[in-house]
This record gives structure tokens, C-alpha cells and sequence, in this order.
């Protein structure tokens, strides 16, 4: 049988590697960092989120700002209260939580983020980075915590081959950068990708990002391959599960993270490290 991997574990000694970098930044008499979240509207899955993300900014001794907005505030509103923060040398770090309401060009919102403050990598300041291997780059806190389950794992991906399914520009295509970067063979698949079992049995190790509720299963994977799960989605039973069927898979795995406490965990505890790069520049 295969290998649960406890996301939750590692977020855990990422962030208390984390609190104790801030402490010691304190202690020589700098003062704490700063997270700025713009939160649009009332949806009550991102709500959870900004939740998640505040308590892990405690945690780790990162001062959270929260801007709430109603559903209707309008794009100029968002956009002037972003460039106020962009001027602000005690903040370090800015997220807009996703999805925006329809009104709002998620696009124009995120890219009017300064890129030394823009904490999830979605900047093209930071994309181009990414794509030129700049190490001064801040990448996407999903691709990243992908890599760091990896490396904590002892799993090197040199020379590995890594398929990815999915091209989302919050997953599939920064993780597809990040990989070749460490120089993995990449392959990323997609909705019109031929035969995909064909191209996801000759991973070593596959990650998934489609929304697509258990849609992998073990048919599509080799004996002992390393199954990363990265989609969330709900069940007919209102319960979380990933887009691979984990239940079918563990025991053809070598390691595989569950859904929930997998992947994201890490993504929380890879924006707080983001957050810190930001700030140890900053300051």
C-alpha cells in the first residue's frame, strides 16, 4: 500500500520554521510583517479561506490587514485601494482572494499588485521570473508547496518524468515552469489531450489540477508512481474530495496526498513564505 502524505504535518514545520525566521527578525528590533487580503463579496468558501490564511498569519507573527468589499464595489474602488498599499513601505505582502465577482477583470486587478508585494505569483513580473529562472522570483503558493512536499519526501525531480494535468494559470502553468526549472521532463496534459491514460501512465510523478471531482483513478497512473492531488472539489455528499480518486489509487502509489490535508495546507504555509521573502527584502 502506499504512502499518505500528511500535508497538514509539513505546513505545520514549514510555518514553525517560519515563526521562529520572524522572531529572530524582531528580536535584532525590525518590526513584524504585513499581509494586505482584499476580500470581494460574501462567498462562503473564500471567506474560509481569508480564515485560513489569517490564523496562519497569526501563527506565524505576520500582521494580517483585511479589506472586505461588497460584491458590487466597483473596479476603479479596488484598484485605487491597491495602488495606496503598492505605496506603503510597511507592507510587504498583497493577495486579492479568488474569484472576483463578474464585474471585475481578475486580470487588470492582480496585475495593478506591485510584483514585489504580489505574494501569489500571479503578477507577470513574477511569470516572466518564473519563465527566466530568476531566483528573486515569487511563485504561486500551490506550485510551490508541490515542490516542497516533494523535497521534504526526499523526492529529487531531476531527470524525473512529471506530468501534469491541468494548465490553470494558479497551478498547471506556473508548477509546468517550476519543474522544468529543476529540471523534470514535463508534460502537461489538458481537456484536449488524446489518450490520457496513455500519457499519465509514463509519469513518475502526476499531478492534478482540472476541478474535475475524482476524474484519475488508477488506471491512469504506473505501479508506484507519486500522486499529488491538487483540485478541490464537492461531492454529491457535500464532502471535499480531490480530483483523484484516492480510495482506487493509494495502493498502486508509492506516496499520494489525500484531499482535504494534502495540498493545501501547504498552499497556506507557502504564502506565509512568501509573505517572509517579500518582507526579509523589504526590510
Amino acid at each position: 500500500m502506499g504512502e499518505r502524505i500528511d500535508g497538514n504535518l509539513i505546513a505545520q514545520k514549514t510555518k514553525d520554521e517560519l515563526k521562529k525566521q520572524v522572531d529572530d527578525m524582531i528580536s535584532k528590533g525590525h518590526r513584524k510583517p504585513k499581509l494586505v487580503v482584499f476580500l470581494v463579496g460574501d462567498d462562503p468558501r473564500s471567506a474560509a479561506y481569508v480564515r485560513n490564511k489569517q490564523k496562519s498569519c497569526e501563527y506565524v507573527g505576520i500582521e494580517c490587514v483585511l479589506e472586505h468589499y461588497p460584491a458590487e464595489v466597483t473596479q476603479e474602488t479596488l484598484i485605487s485601494k491597491i495602488k495606496e498599499y503598492n505605496k506603503d513601505a510597511t507592507v510587504d505582502g498583497m493577495i486579492v482572494q479568488l474569484p472576483l465577482p463578474t464585474h471585475l477583470n481578475e486580470a487588470i486587478i492582480t496585475e495593478s499588485v506591485d510584483g514585489a508585494k504580489d505574494v501569489d505569483g500571479l503578477h507577470s513580473d513574477n511569470i516572466l521570473k518564473l519563465y527566466n529562472n530568476d531566483p528573486t522570483c515569487l511563485v504561486s503558493a500551490t506550485p510551490l508547496g508541490i515542490l516542497k512536499i516533494l523535497e521534504y519526501l526526499g523526492i529529487n525531480v531531476d531527470g524525473k518524468n512529471v506530468v501534469i494535468v491541468g494548465r490553470g494559470k494558479l497551478v498547471g502553468h506556473p508548477l509546468s515552469l517550476l519543474m522544468l526549472n529543476h529540471n523534470a521532463t514535463v508534460t502537461v496534459c489538458h481537456s484536449h489531450t488524446k489518450d490520457l491514460a496513455e500519457v499519465t501512465k509514463t509519469a513518475d510523478i502526476l499531478i492534478v489540477g482540472i476541478g474535475k471531482a475524482k476524474f484519475i483513478n488508477s488506471s491512469h497512473i504506473k505501479e508506484g508512481a507519486v500522486v499529488i492531488d491538487a483540485g478541490i472539489n464537492v461531492d454529491e455528499d457535500a464532502k471535499l474530495v480531490g480530483d483523484c480518486n484516492y480510495d482506487d489509487m493509494i495502493d498502486k502509489a508509492s506516496y499520494m496526498t489525500p484531499v482535504p490535508k494534502g495540498v493545501g495546507p501547504m498552499t497556506v504555509a507557502m504564502l506565509m513564505y512568501n509573505v517572509i521573502r517579500a518582507y526579509e527584502r523589504n526590510v
